[in-house]
């Protein structure tokens, strides 16, 4: 690859003009010398260009048409939805970054929502067998103290 350049939807040529997905595809699958890295990618140019003058012509006179949009639409037809993925803009891959880690964000709450909610469960249960045990103490003690003034009052 020609580096992150290469995955910009948009990048700029030496020229400093922009350059779209369909001519940056063509520049970063040639050598210096201009000659192609591999004979599939020659043929799959011509049909991104065919492709890309069949919808030029269409909407040619539609202005509200994003060319972006075109050429990703060109670029999904011709190499299939999987393959293309790794043509995707930049920002795109980034949104799917970021939706990936907000999945994984709102796994990690509820994970926790509910480590936190067993935590919780577990100090009540707790706290419900300390009252218990507190109570029989209690019991146990208010027991003694009986058995102890019985004694006093025998033993006068």
């Amino acid at each position: 690859m020609a580096g992150s350049k290469s995955f910009a939807c948009v990048a700029k040529a030496e020229s400093g003009q922009k350059v779209g997905r369909l001519h940056l595809f063509d520049i970063t699958h040639r050598r210096k010398d201009g000659s192609l890295m591999i004979s599939e990618a020659g043929e799959i140019m011509e049909k991104l260009k065919d492709k890309k003058a069949k919808y030029e012509a269409i909407t040619s006179s539609d202005s509200s048409v994003n060319l972006e949009d075109i050429d990703n639409r060109i670029i999904s037809e011709v190499l299939g939805s999987e393959s293309s993925q790794q043509y995707m803009p930049l920002r795109s891959q980034a949104q799917a970054a970021v939706q990936r880690l907000r999945d994984q964000i709102a796994q990690m709450q509820a994970s926790k929502v509910e480590q936190i909610s067993q935590l919780r469960a577990e100090v009540a249960a707790r706290e419900v067998e300390q009252s218990r045990k507190y109570d029989e103490l209690q019991l146990q003690l208010w027991s003694i103290m009986k058995m102890f003034q019985q004694s006093q009052k025998t033993s006068s």
